[in-house]
């Protein structure tokens, strides 16, 4: 039992499985394979903001105007697929990501030369971002009757019984943790968070790292535009509105130090998921969507108080330890 409660991924994903057990007593069907797969596919562009949004907080900084660059990218990508039906789906893909990833790299470069807070930053941008999106399409929405059949139909069509949109999201898990656990660029981000000044120390560039991480969650936003919109079909300026905080809560939710430094792939990852599963049985069970946004707040509230604990407790250890380790060396001598 202690060591479940010491494992921060495993006691929330027992969570998990408690709370789909609990709600499947009252939705017949719920913990069906077909309905857990949709939770997944629903889940599935909170997952990959959520894991930019974790790369930008291990270094100790936050992106708030990632559901923002969503916005602005997926109204690009849409309008230019309705003005250029002939334009093949891998160019608009990876057109996409490049804008997501410069819009992303704009914070990143705010934050890193002029020395800006990236909460201050972002907060900015994300306004900045929002205003393009209003600008580029003049207010209008692009629908479903003006984008190509390839375009709608690519991120839905199912393969192995999952949408090609759900099995992109696992690629993108894959891929972040490879690149968190097995670069460089991974290690730097982890101790730029952890400890900047041991960083500078040991020759890391944690401004070049913190840059590096805007671009990167710049980029999977850029990437969720196109698939949100040839998902639910439609393209306007307020989509995704309030992702950014989802993507934070699934974050924190998942054991990601808001103080930055520490947290896993796999955490966000349960951290989304959680976030999933409530947001898909409480309007089964018949709960409004006020009671959703009070409980969801409470969750993560609650998350942050487990999360500080944790680290407080981590601290007090290690000082404990080094305590015992000096009383040793004196008494040796």
């Amino acid at each position: 039992m202690q060591r479940l409660l010491r494992n921060r991924e495993l006691l929330l994903a027992v969570i998990i499985i408690l709370m789909i057990a609990a709600f499947a007593t009252r939705a017949k069907g719920f913990a069906g394979p077909s309905n857990l797969g949709g939770i997944f596919n629903d889940t599935s562009i909170l997952i990959i903001l959520a894991l930019g949004q974790m790369t930008v907080i291990l270094t100790k900084s936050i992106d708030l105007s990632v559901a923002a660059n969503l916005a602005f990218t997926g109204v690009a990508v849409a309008m230019t697929n309705a003005a250029f039906p002939g334009t093949p789906l891998a160019v608009l893909i990876v057109m996409a990501i490049a804008i997501g990833a410069i819009l992303g790299g704009i914070n990143g470069f705010l934050v890193w030369a002029l020395r800006i807070p990236p909460i201050v930053v972002t907060l900015g941008t994300l306004t900045i971002y929002r205003g393009m999106a209003f600008v580029l399409s003049g207010g209008s929405w692009v629908n479903a009757h003006q984008m190509t059949p390839s375009f709608l139909n690519v991120p839905r069509t199912v393969v192995l019984g999952l949408p090609i949109l759900a099995w992109i999201a696992v690629l993108i898990v894959f891929a972040i943790w490879f690149v968190l656990t097995r670069t460089p660029f991974g290690r730097s981000a982890y101790a730029a968070g952890g400890n900047p000044v041991a960083a500078v120390y040991a020759g890391i560039d944690v401004g070049r790292a913190r840059f590096l991480a805007f671009v990167l969650s710049g980029a999977l936003a850029g990437l969720c535009g196109y698939l949100w919109v040839s998902r639910y079909a439609v393209a306007y300026v307020d989509i995704a509105s309030g992702f950014e905080l989802d993507s934070v809560a699934a974050c924190v939710i998942g054991g990601i130090s808001i103080a930055g430094g520490i947290g896993s792939v796999i955490g966000t990852v349960l951290g989304a998921l959680f976030l999933g599963v409530i947001k898909n049985a409480l309007p089964v069970i018949g709960i409004s969507p006020f009671a959703q946004m009070g409980i969801s707040g409470v969750v993560i509230v609650l998350a942050v108080v487990f999360n500080a604990r944790a680290e407080r407790k981590r601290g007090r250890i290690i000082l404990r330890d080094r305590a015992a380790r000096d009383t040793a060396k004196e008494v040796s001598v």
